[in-house]
């Protein structure tokens, strides 16, 4: 089998001439091999299968390479070499740690699925689509997914990503964290709010629910992203890694102040509570109602503020502005003994 140099056209072995095109074959340029094993055509030719070759991204002095796991890896932007109308804020930010960061994918005939958004390129034998596929049954999954998205924060459609090359996700301020998602037990990790960025496609997606609406008082919602299997996860965290404190409790417990978990073990039953057994000790220590992680598993938590709370202040802060004095400890706890 044999494709024409010029058009793309499948030819016979040996044709001299494309009977689409006309293109004189025995002009067709040639390939070279590189050191990453793909190879590019010295002319710009298209050929269906062919393959390409990467630079500046590797090999870019400006991209630092922080950390990899199975097909992602995480590149941050030294500095930002755009031009720049604000070298004052340029400045800060490369003090404050305020780098852009991307995930490059490789892709061996494999396939991954993204956030909604994320790509910003893609190179190879790869292929895109919905995963909704055709007909009826995708306008159910598409409203399904909606549904989801709704209650999680997350996309309605994660477009997957299939073959063998590369995809780079668009940059981002936001921290990128790595996660096997196999260590996290057969029950899979459950996510705060928007951090999903992308997987690998074998992993498997569900929403799961609160068991009790106290949740709801206590600045949380009722609906997670929970995400289960063998495979690579990736989450845009609004810290880094190095700041979570990791929590691995046997048969335990952990009780957390307001929505600092960014991501606990399915198999942790997860309720609020009271932070005193009486309704006037939570009135008096100001405390209100806690999230408390108990049984077996695993919880990362950020000591400083994550999320709705960053943007609101300290934890303690938003406390306040949601009812911190003694008459918002009340309510809180009346409703806390109703749900509970």
């Amino acid at each position: 089998m044999a494709f024409c140099s010029s058009c793309g056209n499948q030819i016979a072995d040996g044709a001299k001439f494309c009977p689409a095109c006309g293109a004189n074959q025995q002009e067709q340029p040639g390939i070279s091999q590189n050191a990453s094993g793909f190879s590019v055509q010295s002319q710009g030719t298209y050929i269906p299968g062919g393959t390409f070759s990467l630079k500046n991204v590797h090999d870019n002095p400006n991209m630092k390479k922080l950390t990899e796991l199975g097909n992602f890896i995480v590149f941050e932007h030294e500095k930002d070499l755009s031009s720049e109308t604000d070298p004052i804020g340029a400045y800060f930010r490369s003090q404050m740690n305020v780098k852009l960061r991307q995930v490059l994918i490789k892709l061996n005939n494999s396939a991954v699925k993204t956030q909604a958004g994320a790509m910003q390129w893609f190179a190879g034998s790869v292929e895109c689509d919905t995963g909704l596929g055709s007909g009826v049954s995708a306008i159910g999954k598409f409203i399904k997914g909606k549904v989801a998205g709704m209650a999680s924060g997350e996309s309605a459609v994660k477009p997957r990503y299939r073959g063998t090359g590369y995809v780079m996700l668009e940059p981002t301020y936001k921290h990128i964290i790595l996660l096997n998602a196999e260590e996290w037990g057969p029950q899979g990790v459950v996510l705060q709010d928007g951090l999903f960025l992308a997987c690998d496609e074998q992993l498997q997606e569900q929403i799961v629910s609160r068991k009790k609406l106290s949740g709801l008082f206590a600045g949380e919602g009722l609906f997670n992203l929970n995400v289960s299997g063998q495979g690579t996860l990736v989450l845009e965290s609004p810290v880094p890694y190095e700041e979570l404190i990791v929590f691995e409790l046997q048969n335990s417990e952990v009780k957390i102040d307001g929505n600092m978990a960014i991501a606990w073990s399915n198999s942790l039953d997860l309720t609020v509570e009271r932070s005193s057994k009486s309704l006037l000790g939570s009135m008096v220590n100001k405390e209100g109602l806690l999230n408390v992680y108990r049984g077996t598993g695993k919880v990362l938590m950020a000591p400083v503020a994550n999320g709705s709370i960053m943007e609101g202040g300290t934890t303690k802060d938003v406390a306040k502005a949601e009812g911190g004095s003694a008459t918002g400890s009340v309510v809180k706890g009346i409703v806390s003994m109703i749900t509970d």
